[in-house]
């Protein structure tokens, strides 16, 4: 095989392998950062491919919320812990009954809390950065 051959077979495969690569990241960080709208109330339907997590706390960290969706019972104070260097809110949308979600700006370690007593699908996001989104399902 000639040398020219040699080293087009070798960009070849550099492109290749790192067009590949460059696709697994950005599944990934999409599936990371992947969560549903604003906070809407909604009948139970997610509009992202995570199982909510029952928990009753969430970090703000690398700017998304975690986890992305939780489950929580009626009557249950949702506790949201900014651990990222850059101020975030937890905001609802407009229009949105049963949660008042409307945080300050919250800076790195503070944290904000609302107890949720209607049971439903509570849909948020980062007023600050829209694409932080998550979501609160309340039960009974």
């Amino acid at each position: 095989m000639s040398k020219n051959a040699v080293i087009i077979v070798v960009i070849v495969a550099v492109v290749v392998l790192g067009g590949g690569t460059a696709l697994l990241l950005a599944n990934n960080n999409s599936n990371n950062s992947n969560s549903s709208g604003n906070m809407n109330m909604s009948n139970g339907s997610q509009s992202n491919n995570q199982q909510p997590t029952s928990t009753d706390s969430v970090t703000i960290q690398n700017f998304a919320f975690s986890p992305a969706s939780i489950t929580v019972k009626k009557g249950t104070t949702v506790t949201w812990t900014n651990k990222d260097a850059t101020p975030h809110t937890v905001t609802q949308d407009s229009g949105t009954t049963g949660a008042d979600l409307d945080s300050p700006h919250l800076s790195q370690g503070q944290t904000y809390k609302e107890t949720f007593n209607t049971v439903g699908t509570f849909h948020y996001h980062c007023s600050i950065h829209p694409n932080m989104t998550g979501t609160v399902t309340v039960t009974s």
